[in-house]
């Protein structure tokens, strides 16, 4: 069984890894290009010495290592319209991969052949979903890993590994990400099973359920932290602290709120005219990344369960 389920699946299974390959003959050149000027930028150093503390004084050092992020971010920041096509990549797995396993078994009628030959439906599922889930882990865990490595140098320039995009491909969550896709595939083909509409029912429920964890769930997971400082003074937030902001407000000493999604200072004593007024920080902190990152490939783990649950129970039941 295992054999002919290999035999069936290994086309598949090589066109992801030759996908892989081209992926990786783009990501390795630019990733070491970006590396390169990371050093010679000497940002590693400067944002080393910054340190993570979510608020910094403000000095010339800080200045220079905010001038040499944005630097970088003007010379290889369009790449990061290529980490878009990384946060699709676990899509495409869910619609071409999982969605026809079992879809195109029924529209073709293959299934009355397969399932009464000695195997039984379970035992069907069971070696398929486990073999395909398998090489899926596989290849998801190097892809993981290889853009986790070729992205870090836009994120450590940026904003951080917690901000939108770039917790998104790093991480473990790539690898949640791509078996969630490829169970809710299945599950499609069980639930409409002909190709097509599987297929456009897997891309649609993985485009929701992503967004809605995205938006809706992820600034949630614990508790933001809110910081307050005067305009005046010396202290800004610190922008190597990796901290996710999740808005900045200017309010007035009564709490009301002034200038939405704006921020002032920090300026020296009676050289500000902003009034008697408090910037309010609500953030994530940056050190909580690998506890997002496994509250979130929880989150999918457990649909992905219960996804593979509910296709071999409609598996039992089509004629």
């Amino acid at each position: 069984m295992l054999w002919l389920t290999w035999r069936r699946h290994r086309k598949p299974a090589l066109f992801a890894l030759v996908a892989s390959g081209l992926l990786a003959a783009v990501m390795v050149p630019t990733g070491l290009a970006m590396r390169a000027k990371f050093d010679a930028f000497g940002l590693g150093s400067c944002r080393a010495a910054l340190g993570t503390t979510s608020m910094i004084t403000q000095t010339e050092a800080v200045a220079r290592c905010e001038s040499l992020g944005h630097e970088f971010q003007r010379e290889f920041g369009n790449l990061q319209f290529v980490a878009v096509l990384f946060v699709v990549l676990p899509a495409l797995v869910g619609v071409f991969f999982g969605a026809p396993l079992v879809a195109r078994e029924i529209e073709q009628g293959t299934h009355r052949l397969v399932w009464t030959q000695g195997v039984s439906r379970l035992r069907w599922a069971l070696t398929t979903f486990g073999v395909t889930g398998a090489i899926t882990a596989v290849l998801a865990t190097g892809y993981a890993l290889g853009v986790s490595w070729w992205f870090e140098p836009l994120v450590a320039a940026s904003t951080g590994r917690l901000a939108f995009l770039a917790f998104d491909v790093q991480g473990i969550v790539p690898v949640a990400y791509t078996l969630f896709a490829l169970a809710l595939g299945i599950f499609a083909g069980t639930y409409r099973p002909r190709v097509v509409p599987s297929m456009a029912l897997a891309l649609a429920g993985y485009a929701v359920v992503r967004v809605a964890v995205e938006v809706l769930a992820r600034p949630r997971y614990l508790p933001a932290e809110l910081l307050t400082f005067p305009p005046t003074g010396t202290q800004t937030p610190n922008p190597a602290s990796g901290d996710w902001i999740l808005a900045q407000d200017v309010h007035d000493v009564t709490g009301r709120l002034v200038l939405p999604e704006a921020r002032i200072g920090p300026c020296p004593p009676g050289q500000c005219a902003a009034g008697d007024v408090t910037n309010w920080l609500e953030y994530q902190p940056g050190d909580r990344f690998w506890t997002f990152q496994g509250i979130e490939t929880a989150i999918f783990a457990v649909l992905t369960a219960a996804l593979v649950f509910f296709a071999i129970r409609r598996i039992r039941t089509i004629a």
